[in-house]
């Protein structure tokens, strides 16, 4: 049985929404949740649900981090908070994953201090899902860990993102590209042409530069690119999918006919909404790190949480940090330093 530990009390609808979300996990996919936080706020909502025959646990934590902390500062100064707790249950053995809603920075922060970074891994870089044309999601590495990088750490994230996709998605050589202004070899700035120079001798199924527009449509399986492109690349997608919706609201609600239509075709928007609902696909991993870790959105309600939970199992199941361990048991790394989320 998977063991899940995951932070209680982070995120904007803690503790109620990570308690449901961990107790439909446990039901669902028969793995043992330990909830990590302030007891007496768990064990209330706790009460709202059965959970006779589930292996539901609290871990005691006396500590909060909050969203507007500084996540370096809160990690070191609050030792007994539920997110610093919860990557200890990993790093000590007591849990095969971790789950942490809430604060991204404090999160990223703490896995990388408390769990560690694996040998020869630059930096731990978040890999974000991304709804594509196809049944199966696309991984943008990084997607906000890593403001300012190097392309040594552009390879590396796209082995790791190789990895990752193909543990999750059963996919023996997935494709790996790197983000550009254009897919001609002669477009970009110094960091994308080192990176590419960087990615071709690797063994990797690498097809060179793509473009915003190119990983949606599905083709690509792993984009590679900074965390500050990344990040904003990913947050615009989210508004622009946001934006759709409004509008479709809009029309369909404006008359009479649009209503009739929007009744006639809701199984389709319902099966369309399942395909690009952040909540389906639960967190983004966090890679690179010695043991399992999925950072779930801040205002993630209980099926979100559910599928963070389920992503963090599927990556323990592919062996994900296994792997990624021994593919960098030569890797050379050229630089050394700490992670610091800035999301």
């Amino acid at each position: 049985m998977i063991r899940v530990a995951i932070d209680a009390m982070g995120g904007d609808y803690a503790p109620r929404e990570i308690v449901h979300g961990a107790v439909l996990a446990a039901r669902e996919y028969g793995v043992s949740v330990a909830l990590v936080g302030i007891p007496k706020d768990i064990e209330v909502e706790l009460k709202r649900h059965e959970i006779q025959g589930l292996n539901v646990s609290i871990v005691a934590a006396s500590e909060v981090v909050a969203m507007d902390e500084k996540p370096s500062k809160a990690v070191l100064r609050k030792k007994d908070s539920s997110i610093v707790k919860a990557m200890a249950q990993v790093a000590e053995g007591h849990a095969d994953c971790v789950v942490a809603c809430g604060s991204t920075g404090a999160a990223a922060v703490a896995a990388t201090f408390i769990i560690g970074r694996l040998p020869n891994v630059s930096r731990c870089a978040i890999a974000a899902q991304m709804p594509t044309i196809h049944p199966t999601r696309c991984i943008v590495v990084d997607a906000g860990a890593n403001v300012d990088c190097d392309a040594n750490m552009l390879k590396q994230f796209g082995l790791m993102g190789s990895i990752l996709y193909a543990g999750l998605n059963n996919v023996k050589r997935p494709r790996v590209g790197v983000l550009n202004i254009g897919a001609e070899t002669t477009k970009g700035n110094e960091l994308v042409q080192n990176a590419y120079a960087l990615l071709k001798e690797t063994d990797l199924n690498f097809i060179g530069f793509v473009e915003g527009r190119d990983y949606p449509m599905g083709k690509v399986d792993v984009v590679v690119t900074d965390g500050f492109t990344g990040n904003v690349s990913l947050k615009t997608a989210e508004g622009i999918a946001k934006m759709v919706n409004h509008m479709l609201r809009q029309e369909l609600l404006g008359s009479m006919r649009g209503k009739i239509g929007g009744m006639i075709a809701k199984p389709a928007f319902k099966s369309l909404k399942a395909r690009v609902d952040p909540d389906e696909f639960g967190g983004a991993p966090l890679v690179g790190l010695k043991g399992v870790c999925v950072i779930a959105h801040g205002g993630s309600r209980h099926t979100a949480v559910k599928n963070a939970i389920r992503v963090a199992c599927d990556m323990v199941r592919a062996d994900v940090v296994g792997k990624i361990a021994k593919s960098f048991l030569t890797e050379k790394k050229t630089v050394k330093v700490e992670v610091e989320a800035t999301i």
